[in-house]
């Protein structure tokens, strides 16, 4: 008996001696996977970090997103929120507001629903501008909006919202603006400088003697200094302390730039580009010396900003096609997705497109990208449409109050972000 205890006890030993290695090896394993899950997460909030930073954030084939820390402002859905309109924002009156966009006085159907949708970032919220805190943080300061007539319609949603609560305003055009205000209690200024294509251009004829040009048989067209900017925005960037750019929509206008009857025919330190190119060169050519430029020329300190294109959304044709943008409500995401893919190449490709040439040419850059074009492109219901006052239906500009609202309710959390 006491021999069959001993051997058994010799096997339970065994047994156990034999499991020693396995649980050990399961340890470590559990060990090394929770070191590496907190590698992961430490590499992963070292990026978001950099992003916040940088105020750049990974491009995607179609647009990039405004990412700030863990939240992603460019992705999330439209919320019917009634309260939401009455919370902070302006009405027709604002006389600033120009009158093809002031959908509330032309009685555009919709007009009092377009502001009472709120946008919701996944996993966060975007907090209203606060009109009297921005005055406040901003004291002393000059912005520059430089832009085509869409950063002019955020310009105007920011005026606006302002003078809400200052009314103590002078009016005045800084560093040759289109228009500018200062609101006198903070020493605030706000101005909208107005470029089309950020580089100089005006027509060009055909010289009697002869040229480079004129031996490739064009006889008029378009000259686009791709090296000098337009004298309307030149000494902005010495004059403002935060500074918005933009431009896209005139680089794909047929009926201006007529590629056959009135071609861009660019030109680099006073000479033409030979052989000549199309215009998404073209545009390369000069945010690239833009950019340049306002880096050199830009104050001590000074915010840059790019805002990415503002969709637009035209339907059955374009602008001149009797195309017209018709809905009530913002798009689904299924719509979105048909109307702007780049595989379709449909009538309003064109704000995907340009983001594309945006992102290549900003990496490296100072510059913080505001990016507005995701949401807006659910916002079909939106646009003065035929309330506009034009022959056409107006499905690029933006009714105010609007959607523009909120780009400003990004731009302040983003200038939050980059002060902080």
């Amino acid at each position: 008996m006491a021999t069959g205890g001993h051997h058994i006890h010799l096997q339970n030993n065994r047994k156990k001696f034999s499991l020693l290695p396995l649980l050990s090896l399961l340890i470590f394993a559990s060990i090394f996977l929770v070191l590496s899950l907190s590698s992961k997460t430490s590499i992963s909030s070292s990026s978001s970090q950099t992003l916040l930073l940088e105020g750049r954030s990974e491009p995607d084939p179609t647009y990039s997103s405004s990412r700030f820390g863990v939240c992603n402002y460019s992705e999330g859905k439209w919320i019917d929120d009634p309260k939401y309109r009455f919370n902070h924002k302006y009405d027709s009156s604002c006389k600033e507001i120009f009158r093809g966009w002031n959908c509330l006085l032309n009685n555009k159907s919709n007009a009092k629903e377009i502001a009472t949708w709120r946008w919701k970032p996944h996993g966060c919220d975007l907090q209203p501008l606060d009109p009297l805190q921005f005055l406040q943080t901003y004291r002393d300061t000059n912005i520059g909006f430089v832009g085509d007539s869409l950063n002019r319609n955020m310009f105007v949603s920011l005026f606006c919202t302002l003078k809400r609560v200052s009314s103590d305003v002078k009016k005045w055009r800084p560093a040759r603006a289109d228009r500018g205000f200062t609101f006198l209690e903070h020493n605030l200024t706000i101005a909208y400088h107005r470029t089309n294509l950020l580089a100089r251009y005006g027509r060009w004829l055909a010289n009697a003697n002869g040229g480079e040009l004129e031996a490739l048989g064009y006889k008029e067209g378009y000259r686009v200094d791709v090296d000098v900017p337009d004298s309307t925005w030149a000494k902005a960037a010495s004059f403002h302390d935060i500074l918005i750019f933009n431009t896209g929509h005139w680089w794909w206008a047929p009926a201006k730039f007529d590629p056959v009857k009135s071609p861009m025919l660019f030109f680099e330190k006073d000479k033409p580009v030979i052989p000549t190119v199309q215009p998404n060169v073209g545009l390369d050519m000069v945010l690239k010396h833009m950019i340049q430029y306002v880096e050199k020329t830009a104050r001590p300190g000074s915010i840059k900003l790019f805002r990415t294109q503002s969709p637009r959304h035209f339907e059955g044709g374009d602008w001149d096609q009797g195309g017209s943008c018709q809905r009530l409500q913002p798009l689904l995401p299924e719509q979105v997705k048909e109307l702007f893919s780049v595989q379709n190449n449909g009538t309003n490709v064109e704000a995907r497109l340009v983001n594309q040439h945006l992102y290549k040419a900003l990496k490296g850059s100072d510059f913080q990208i505001l990016d507005v074009t995701h949401m807006s492109e659910f916002r079909a219901d939106a646009h003065p449409s035929t309330a506009g006052g034009k022959k056409h239906d107006d499905c690029m500009h933006w009714c105010l109050p609007g959607i523009t609202d909120t780009w400003n309710d990004l731009f302040a959390t983003l200038l939050n972000n980059v002060k902080n």
